[in-house]
């Protein structure tokens, strides 16, 4: 029998002043609401919720802990709110804004910006069922990713990690913003600490080093994760996961495939982002924004990254006889959570 998920908060909950207007999104570490201020603006709001340590019944306020997993529970919620802390102090258009976080009802509220647009995982899905040689252009990554791993060296600066990027959680806004969403460190933090709660990580994008407890961790797990992320948008889906590479590592295969429709320089950047030994990727970000940049390389035009994705797939909409789904349709509001 599957685990009943805790109850979300109703419509028209109060706390800390904001008032609940519906759930956004809901996973195995919490729940994200739709919101209004004292003003009446739009507001998104991660409640920390994780399913694996509480309950909650439909109409309560409060979760409901088994006292044998109140420490964990605790020790999550400690992260959760020095993660709120610390992004309070990032401001960066590529990093989602945590706004307030506050303590109330025994758990921990991040309230971030609302976000309007479409997530580059909804993007890959949409250029993926179009079947072209191509996912997306070579110019269109390279600005993508020149746009996000500028955010990121801020994160890193500020000694935080992500912990948790993948195409779900880049978030690409109708006004043009690619974002980085729902940070990972209270969910690792759980991951490490506990025997029973199952690692929360995304097959594919998780560096080797997520899978063990004793590894250490830096600026070269997220760019594991952001080589992955360059990979699903040359491919159009996700790559092998870690465990199932150090097995048998199919990677320079399957991006020796590619060699003629992406530049020997593009992949030769995920083959480095990639590797499975930590030292052998880039260290930090701006070793990795050095190689994405070289100029001989860059093909830029001066429109946003937002305006050339959905260019690139009008264009290719506008060839294929059968059309493929409007990103409007996949459109969702922009703070999740997993």
């Amino acid at each position: 029998m599957s685990k009943i998920k805790p109850a979300p908060l109703p419509p028209d909950t109060v706390i800390g002043g904001y008032r609940v207007v519906h759930k956004l999104a809901a996973g195995g570490f919490g729940v994200v609401y739709l919101a209004k201020d004292a003003e009446g603006q739009q507001v998104a709001i991660k409640e920390y919720l994780p399913a694996s340590l509480a309950t909650r019944t439909a109409g309560e306020l409060l979760p409901q802990v088994q006292p044998e997993k109140l420490s964990l529970y605790r020790l999550g919620l400690k992260s959760f709110f020095e993660e709120g802390r610390s992004l309070a102090q990032i401001s960066h258009a590529s990093v989602v804004s945590v706004l307030n976080f506050f303590r109330e009802n025994e758990t921990v509220y991040m309230v971030m910006n609302h976000l309007e647009g479409a997530s580059l995982q909804d993007f890959i899905i949409t250029a993926r069922e179009l079947k072209t040689e191509k996912v997306f252009r070579e110019s269109t990554i390279r600005s993508l990713f020149d746009e996000v791993l500028r955010g990121l060296r801020i994160v890193h600066q500020h000694k935080m990690l992500h912990l948790d990027i993948k195409p779900a959680n880049i978030f690409i806004t109708d006004d043009n913003r690619a974002v980085m969403i729902d940070f990972g460190a209270a969910r690792e933090v759980l991951s490490k600490e506990s025997n029973f709660i199952r690692p929360m990580y995304t097959p594919g994008f998780a560096a080797p080093e997520m899978y063990r407890r004793d590894a250490q961790m830096g600026p070269w797990t997220d760019i594991y994760a952001i080589g992955a992320c360059i990979y699903a948008c040359m491919q159009g889906f996700p790559p092998a996961e870690a465990p199932q590479r150090q097995e048998k590592d199919r990677l320079t295969l399957a991006l020796n495939k590619l060699r003629g429709i992406y530049s020997d320089n593009l992949i030769e950047v995920v083959e480095w982002c990639m590797a499975l030994d930590p030292l052998s990727r880039p260290q930090s970000v701006f070793a990795l924004q050095k190689e994405l940049s070289r100029e001989g390389e860059r093909r830029y035009t001066k429109l946003s990254v937002s305006e050339k994705m959905r260019m690139q797939l009008d264009s290719l909409i506008t060839d294929n006889k059968k059309g493929a789904p409007k990103i409007a349709d996949t459109t969702r509001a922009g703070s999740r959570a997993k």
